[in-house]
């Protein structure tokens, strides 16, 4: 049947209505459109992922929606067939993809936190080759566009959201401890507030005085022209800083 029945009421999936019964039924067909679909969709949002020089690509969200797709279409065999109650290997694809994801962020030296979209993507991605394969066409549909709208348009959004921001932190590497008390007098002339900084040990044999840094900006004239890429650019120029960047 193209309907699923939640507690009497019948929730029809308009796309499996229009092609007719036999796209909810489990045949060559069907299988073949699913697994078709799956490696279409996860094929474009690997390609946006590898466009963007990410290290999980094209193949790794193929592989990831191909394999979601064919397990919940094995699940749905056994509990048809053999009557199991519970999906297995759907349960067991997600819990896997989700210990691949989570392996996938990684933490700089910096404090920057790399992969995260990506691994979020790979959850998403295996969220979606269920759907496929449990003959959600319409909601596969609708959840492929906005994972598509959200990888590609938001971060454009993100980004300016971040540049209105009043408060943002950044990575400080001085090439003096002492040099520290000058930076925080800049500061304030300019009417930065430091909300907290913190030390980073991981430079402690460096040489250099590393630390997170956040920041509250309450200039008129800053909040209104200057970007946070262009406040950190300037104070990039002290003669006393060694690096200064903005974590994401």
């Amino acid at each position: 049947m193209y309907f699923v029945s939640l507690e009497g009421i019948e929730i029809i999936d308009p796309i499996a209505k229009l092609l007719g019964s036999w796209s909810s039924e489990m045949n060559f067909w069907t299988i073949l459109i699913r697994i078709v679909l799956s490696f279409i969709f996860a094929a474009a949002l690997g390609y946006e992922r590898a466009n963007k020089r990410h290290a999980a690509g094209f193949r790794t969200f193929i592989l990831v929606s191909l394999s979601s797709t064919i397990a919940v279409m094995i699940d749905v065999f056994f509990v048809e067939t053999y009557g199991f109650s519970f999906p297995l290997l759907s349960a067991a694809v997600l819990i896997s993809i989700a210990i691949l994801s989570s392996n996938s962020i990684l933490f700089s030296s910096r404090n920057q936190i790399k992969g995260l979209t990506t691994s979020v993507a790979l959850w998403a991605t295996a969220i979606l080759g269920l759907s496929i394969g449990a003959g959600f066409y319409t909601v596969s549909i609708i959840y492929m566009i906005l994972l598509a709208l959200s990888l590609s348009i938001l971060p454009k959004i993100e980004i300016y959201l971040k540049n209105k921001s009043n408060h943002f932190e950044i990575h400080l590497e001085l090439k003096n401890k002492s040099n520290l008390q000058d930076f925080v007098a800049t500061l304030r002339k300019l009417n930065i507030t430091i909300d907290d900084i913190e030390s980073n040990p991981a430079y402690n044999n460096s040489g250099l005085s590393v630390y997170t840094v956040s920041l509250s900006v309450y200039s008129k004239e800053l909040k209104k022209y200057k970007r946070h890429s262009e406040i950190i650019e300037a104070l990039n120029t002290l003669d006393y800083v060694n690096y200064i960047g903005e974590i994401n």
